[in-house]
């Protein structure tokens, strides 16, 4: 059978004369089958997402299960499954270039949910994952300490000396979504490559303390030890109360790596993994995800409850590849020695 693109197909209706035309998907949820298969396994490295499991569990009638993988295992852990012909898991969730792996290692399955029809086109472009969101990075501050109106509000304002000693972020030799950040401001906001790895070296000359991810970033602007953070902004939600803040940026988009979800090929229960697709791709399954965990998503009019951040552009970084991780980690590394 032809698969067309969503974008494809509708430029073919509209070719055609056509009109309220629903672009095809790869196969439609049987619902009555979905709920004899009794259950639903999900494994995945995103936190706090009991709400959607326990709402979904509640609409369908289906037991969900959720293991939840540490980055460092998430790869690990489902290859040599299935490898074994063991994988448990329905469903998967990861950054994108962590399912571009299982991808192309043949282990996820095609399916195009008609819950993410009106999802931008850089979201469902990819017939084997569909992108709900963006892990956004910007910058957190400690609001006891810092007056909003101090606050940082371009990326040039984390290169003033005023931030010397006061800021803490992830590794940028060795985290690798930090260092596609960096790669991203180089290609989506800077104007030249010069004026970038100028930033770069007035940050790094603000001798900026260095964490192994984007989790413990919070925790020294909480206590006061750092007045900034380069971090997520979701913080300020699952850290509440905690005294942090951003300032929005409304001339600068935030970059960060895509997530993305996906039906496994070896599914145990095949029909039930896409129920559940359908649900974690749905409006009601988003609202949860921006207003509990603060996450930015891809479904159209939802946003996170930070000040500002509906006005604000959100852009997925382009996929690094291995070589360019490691290739761009030395040179961050000789900068920020």
């Amino acid at each position: 059978m032809t698969i067309l693109r969503r974008r494809d197909f509708l430029k073919l209706a509209g070719a055609a004369g056509l009109s309220q035309v629903v672009p095809p998907v790869l196969a439609a949820t049987d619902m009555d089958k979905a709920a004899k298969q009794g259950k639903v396994v999900f494994y995945a490295n995103i936190t706090a997402v009991s709400p959607i499991m326990k709402a979904f569990q509640e609409k369908t009638g289906i037991k969900a299960e959720y293991t939840r993988t540490a980055s460092s295992k998430f790869l690990p852990t489902i290859q040599t499954e299935y490898g074994a012909g063991k994988l448990l898991a329905d469903v998967v969730q990861a950054p994108r270039p962590m399912m571009q792996v299982l991808k192309d290692a043949g282990i996820l399955a095609p399916y195009r949910s008609e819950a993410a029809s009106d999802y931008p086109d850089w979201a469902v472009e990819d017939d084997d994952m569909t992108l709900f969101g963006v892990e956004y990075v910007s910058y957190l501050y400690n609001t006891e300490k810092v007056n909003k109106a101090d606050a940082p509000k371009r990326y040039e304002d984390l290169a003033k000396p005023e931030w010397k000693d006061k800021i803490v972020m992830a590794d940028p030799t060795t985290h690798a979504s930090t260092i596609s950040w960096l790669v991203g401001l180089k290609e989506q906001v800077f104007k030249s490559e010069d004026d970038w790895i100028e930033f770069l070296k007035a940050l790094a000359s603000n001798n900026p303390m260095f964490v192994a991810s984007f989790g413990p970033t919070p925790a020294p602007v909480e206590s006061g030890e750092k007045l900034l953070g380069i971090s997520m902004p979701k913080y300020i939600i699952t850290k509440a109360p905690a005294p942090l803040d951003w300032a929005p940026q409304m001339d600068q988009p935030l970059l960060g790596t895509a997530r993305a979800i996906a039906v496994t090929k070896s599914a145990p229960r095949p029909e039930a993994a896409r129920a559940f697709m359908d649900y974690w791709l749905s409006a009601d399954a988003m609202g949860l995800l921006a207003e509990d965990v603060g996450e930015y998503v891809a479904a159209p009019g939802i946003h996170p409850p930070i000040d500002g951040m509906d006005k604000t552009k959100v852009r997925p970084v382009r996929d690094l590849s291995d070589e360019e991780i490691q290739k761009w980690g030395r040179e961050f590394g000789t900068i920020f020695n």
